[in-house]
């Protein structure tokens, strides 16, 4: 038996992905076809997005919570979020969980370590790029976080909540993606952290001028291997 991952999710696409991928790499652990049981709940993205925009973190936790009760009574061991953006909110509502989650930081630093990474690169919403919630797990582990300039970040917010979160992908997303890793790596970036879950869409290590991080995936394998460790 393994365990029984709860995801909490926020934008459609990146939530989907999430559960794919732990469904299709389950199998390289458990066999053919198997993979932990898995269970989600998702809060509408107006939701989130009206607390996000009112600077209303707190809110944002509040719906976090409630997505958390409602996969503990489904019978969820521990849960993730594939959304780095609300990672902000994760501190104030933790102690109040009632289940343990894993953090998506701690996933990607843990692949950086592994790879000899030290300086990366940060792609994502504006609310999460402007935040500590990537620095304040990487400094202590000797990673530098590098944020893309503001202009830069404003057209990355745009792409993401205009057309990723929609899984609407227009012939200007790569290119100005490519554009943004391309600054990144003139600044002494050695990887860039495709932190939004929905940046996988567009952007992947064929076609990216830096290696990638994907936080989406990082985070269901984890969960994969936290499943099947404890199970």
């Amino acid at each position: 038996m393994t365990q029984h991952i709860g995801i909490v999710g926020c934008s459609a696409e990146g939530a989907a992905l999430c559960y794919r991928t732990i469904c299709i790499e389950g199998e390289q652990q458990l066999g053919p076809h198997a993979h932990p049981e898995v269970s989600m709940h998702t809060h509408s993205l107006a939701d989130y997005l009206a607390c996000i925009e009112a600077g209303d973190w707190q809110g944002v936790g509040e719906l976090m919570l409630a997505s958390s009760e409602k996969l503990a009574r489904s019978g969820a061991d521990f849960l993730i979020c594939p959304d780095n953006t609300i990672h902000q909110a994760l501190p104030l509502i933790a102690a109040r969980s009632p289940l343990p989650w894993l953090h998506i930081v701690d996933a990607v630093a843990a692949q950086a370590q592994a790879r000899g990474y030290s300086r990366l690169g940060l792609l994502g919403t504006r609310w999460l790029v402007e935040s500590e919630v990537y620095p304040e797990r990487l400094a202590p582990l000797g990673i530098e976080c590098v944020r893309p300039p503001q202009e830069e970040r404003e057209d990355i917010n745009r792409l993401i909540m205009d057309e990723l979160v929609r899984g609407d992908i227009t012939p200007e997303a790569v290119p100005r993606f490519q554009s943004v890793i391309q600054g990144l790596a003139a600044e002494g970036c050695d990887a860039v952290v495709l932190g939004c879950t929905e940046i996988p869409l567009v952007i992947n290590p064929g076609n990216s001028r830096l290696p990638t991080l994907d936080s989406t995936r990082l985070l269901a394998r984890a969960a994969l291997a936290r499943a099947a460790d404890a199970g």
